[in-house]
Formats: structure tokens, C-alpha cells, sequence
């Protein structure tokens, strides 16, 4: 059983190598990205295979059994529809049996948020999945706790965490989490044609803060703010100012989301894998001892 990773260099698709590494062995995993020299110095088979190329992945995916598509970066100008759909066709084609598409939690009640277009670019890549002829599954993931923590981190030197989630409920967990739930997955037929929320404690922006205080030490308090002042919050980060400003508008729409109770959903995350999720105050814990 040979197993691929898209999008390897990226933190996600590092993480589940590392996890498939010790599961199978690192003679049955490959890493694909667009830059396979950025996949970290893990000693597995690296493949390039750019979203953007049916035909790339049809090599790419040449002798692999199953396929693990990340879902593609939100860009601005990028077609990701079609991006999903490259990966499916080369996966067909390339005789791939299964393929795991990792997707984003959601209950429904996203629909009028700025979230709600990458919302359904996701959820089209998950009718395509199912619609393709191949054996599959999907990850819903929740959000990385390692994004939030680090603005709260950074909020310190303020002493203010501010937002527009308001006293919304969101499932969060870190990316070795993820990878774990997602490698469980995948290996697992018995979880195939399924959908799995792969998330753990249900939080309020207010708890996390709380938490971030205790573990780090820190003196931040939370503050609600309006969707457009987190899109200006969001478009003074450099980092994210770079990227544009409908990401800085995605990451808002999380925010509005959470708010209005669609991240607020169940956790799979132990059917996933046959253990609970790390509490929210382990996960931040863990994450200390990493620094």
C-alpha cells in the first residue's frame, strides 16, 4: 500500500508524512508539491505535482494506491475548483483506488459570511470526489489552534485579543492532530464513503484567551469587534497583507462563522482514529513544550 501527500511542504501535509512514516514505512509514502526540494528533510520518495496540472499528477500519482488531496490554498486569481478537479482526474487516471480530500467543518449556517464562497468551493471538491468513480473519504477539518494561539500570543503585548467571533462555539485542533486523525483515515477502508468532522472541545474565543492566559502566562483579555474592523485588523499582519485582501475577508468570514454557530458541530475525531481528542488545554500545552 503505497500512499501519497499533496501539498507536502506545507505544515499540514509535513505533519501527515511524519505520521504515515512511522504507520507504513517510509518505502510506502510519497511527498508531492509543487517544489518537492521544500519538502522537509524527511527521508521519503518527494514528486512534484502542481494544482494547476491534471497531467503533472497523472505521473505524480503514477503507482499509488491512495491519495491524500489537501485542500488548495485560498489565493487570490486562483481557480480552485479547477485545482481539485486536476487532482481527481490524475488520481483516475493514474489508477489511484482512494483518495482523502481534507475539507472544513461547517453545519450548514455559513451561507451570507465571507466564508461562504470558500465554503462551497469546498464542498463542491467534496460532491466531486464522491461523484468520481474512486474509493473515498473526507476530513472535515477544524481550525488550526496553532493560528489562533499565536495572535492571542501576540495580543500580549497589547493586553487586548480582539475579533469578530463574538460567543460563538468553534472546534479547534493542532495540526499533529490533524495529520493524525487524516492518516487514520486514510490508511482505514472501513471509514471510506463517510465524512468525518475531525475536531475536539468546542471553545469560545473568550475560553481560549482564558486557556492561552494559564498555559503562557500571559494578562489578555478578549474583545468582540465588527467584521470590518477585523478585515483591517487582519490587513495590517504583513504576512497576511501579502497575501490580499480576500484572504484577509476569508479569515473574517471564520470569524463571522464562528460567531453564528456553523463551526459549533460534533467531533468524529475518536471514530477517526479510536481515541479522544487532546483537550484544548493539553493541545496549548503541548505546543509550550515544543517552543
Amino acid at each position: 500500500m503505497k500512499i501519497a501527500v499533496t501539498a507536502a511542504s506545507g505544515r499540514l501535509g509535513h505533519a501527515i508524512l511524519k505520521v504515515l512514516k512511522e504507520e507504513v514505512g517510509a518505502d510506502n509514502v510519497v511527498g508531492i508539491a509543487r517544489s518537492p526540494e521544500k519538502i522537509d528533510t524527511l527521508v521519503v520518495e518527494k514528486r512534484r505535482g502542481d494544482y494547476g496540472s491534471a497531467e503533472d499528477f497523472v505521473g505524480a500519482f503514477d503507482g499509488i494506491d491512495i491519495a491524500i488531496m489537501i485542500s488548495a490554498p485560498v489565493t487570490a486569481g486562483t481557480d480552485r475548483v479547477a485545482m481539485h478537479r486536476n487532482l481527481i482526474e490524475g488520481a483516475k487516471r493514474a489508477g489511484v483506488r482512494k483518495m482523502l480530500y481534507t475539507s472544513i467543518i461547517g453545519n450548514g449556517q455559513e451561507e451570507g459570511t465571507k466564508f461562504f464562497a470558500t465554503q462551497q468551493v469546498n464542498r463542491q471538491a467534496e460532491h466531486d470526489l464522491k461523484n468520481s468513480g474512486l474509493e473515498w473519504v473526507v476530513a472535515r477539518n477544524g481550525l488550526y489552534l496553532e493560528l489562533d494561539l499565536k495572535h492571542i500570543i501576540r495580543a500580549g503585548e497589547v493586553g487586548v485579543y480582539q475579533n469578530n467571533g463574538g460567543e460563538g462555539r468553534c472546534g479547534y485542533l493542532t495540526i499533529d492532530e490533524l495529520a493524525f486523525g487524516i492518516a487514520k483515515l486514510a490508511m482505514d477502508d472501513q471509514h471510506n464513503g463517510r465524512i468525518y468532522n475531525l475536531i475536539g472541545q468546542t471553545n469560545t474565543q473568550a475560553e481560549l484567551v482564558a486557556m492561552a492566559n494559564q498555559v503562557f502566562g500571559l494578562n489578555v483579555a478578549y474583545q468582540p469587534i465588527s467584521a470590518e474592523d477585523n478585515i483591517k485588523r487582519f490587513m495590517a499582519d504583513e504576512t497576511i497583507a501579502a497575501r490580499g485582501e480576500e484572504v484577509a475577508r476569508m479569515l473574517t468570514g471564520c470569524f463571522e462563522c464562528i460567531a453564528a454557530g456553523a463551526f459549533d458541530v460534533g467531533s468524529d475525531f475518536e471514530m477517526a482514529t479510536g481515541r479522544p481528542a487532546k483537550t484544548t488545554l493539553q493541545q496549548m500545552e503541548e505546543i509550550l513544550q515544543r517552543q
